[in-house]
């Protein structure tokens, strides 16, 4: 018969180790390897235990220089989701971007415990549904980028003036901005408010159309040039 799926518990709290690992031990589907309270200094046993799905509770552990070692000599390493976590949005892109495939606040019921493992196990993603936005907006704003230089140079807007600019288009809030962006709302403001002075813009919905204008002359002219290159 195939065993189920290999989890490995190793949380700084035993209780919720605990817990944890006597839910599991209930399902079919999934087989506990083990279940302890340990450090990063610990990882070196954890990460020689196979396991298909790590949930740990520090971040810090899962990027520790010991399982990237060990994780480099077995050819990379096994799934991880992270359990009781803070509600930081900065905190779940960063796991995200390392590698996380599951992100369970601390406030999750067991159901969403189990549902986040399994859903990793089975080589999807897992997060709260309120932070599906956060993500949405973090691609967006990653695919969309900042504009052009050509396109800022007229305004002489900073770095991080640019990367306002798509994010005010879409039509976010201040404070919308600022969890994407992982900044305070008042930052944000009087970003906005500089931009609003450098564009002459009275408001924000000028500042949006003062950047389109202005990319699509640029993209206009491009296009003439380019025909007359192929007329010539």
């Amino acid at each position: 018969m195939k065993s189920g799926t290999k989890v490995l518990v190793s949380c700084s709290n035993r209780i919720l180790t605990e817990a944890i690992a006597r839910m599991l031990s209930k399902k079919a589907e999934f087989e506990v390897l083990s279940a302890s309270v340990s450090g990063p200094e610990d990882f070196s046993e954890i990460s020689a235990a196979e396991a298909d799905v790590l949930v740990l509770d520090s971040l810090e552990m899962f990027l520790s220089a010991a399982t990237t070692e060990n994780a480099a000599a077995a050819g990379g390493r096994p799934s991880c989701v992270l359990v009781a976590m803070e509600d930081n949005h900065g905190h779940f892109l960063k796991a995200i971007q390392n590698g996380v495939r599951g992100y369970v606040l601390r406030d999750a019921s067991a159901l969403e415990v189990i549902c986040a493992i399994r859903s990793v196990a089975q080589g999807q993603a897992a997060c709260p549904p309120s932070y599906t936005r956060v993500l949405f907006d973090y691609v967006a704003a990653a695919s969309v980028k900042t504009p052009s230089q050509a396109v800022t140079a007229r305004w002489e807007l900073t770095r991080r003036e640019q990367q306002l600019i798509p994010l005010i288009s879409r039509g976010l809030t201040n404070k919308e901005i600022a969890n994407t962006l992982n900044l305070s709302e008042q930052t944000v403001k009087n970003h906005i408010h500089r931009m609003m002075r450098k564009m002459q813009s009275a408001n924000r919905l000028g500042v949006c159309n003062a950047w389109q204008r202005q990319r699509a002359s640029l993209s206009t002219n491009g296009f003439r040039y380019s025909g007359a290159q192929e007329s010539a």
